[in-house]
């Protein structure tokens, strides 16, 4: 499977209002990776509020996703149509995650 960034699943919604990437609900990384372990699919991109990051306008994708049991895991790649990312055991989870 080969996919372009705009072909790359996008993140839809962030309910993680601690996160630098995070305004308004609204990711402005460039891109996520979604890592964690079996059973706690972690958005790895999470950082702590201190200072604001990201992009000035809202364009983040799923670049990379670590959870190859989840059922949009394609050779590490996420197939979901969209995905959302909201609080979760640690920070941030993909609530999008549906193991296999």
């Amino acid at each position: 499977m080969s996919m372009t960034l705009d072909e790359l699943p996008a993140v839809a919604e962030c309910s993680v209002a601690g996160c630098s990437y995070n305004d308004h609900s609204h990711c402005h990384a460039a891109a996520v990776t979604i890592g964690g372990s079996v059973g706690d699919a972690e958005c790895a991109t999470f950082i702590p509020l201190g200072s604001k990051g990201g992009l000035d306008k809202v364009v983040t994708h799923v670049g990379a996703c670590q959870r190859a049991e989840c059922v949009h895991n394609s050779s590490l790649e996420c197939t979901a149509p969209s995905v959302r990312v909201g609080p979760g055991a640690v920070d941030a989870d993909c609530l999008t995650y549906d193991p296999r």
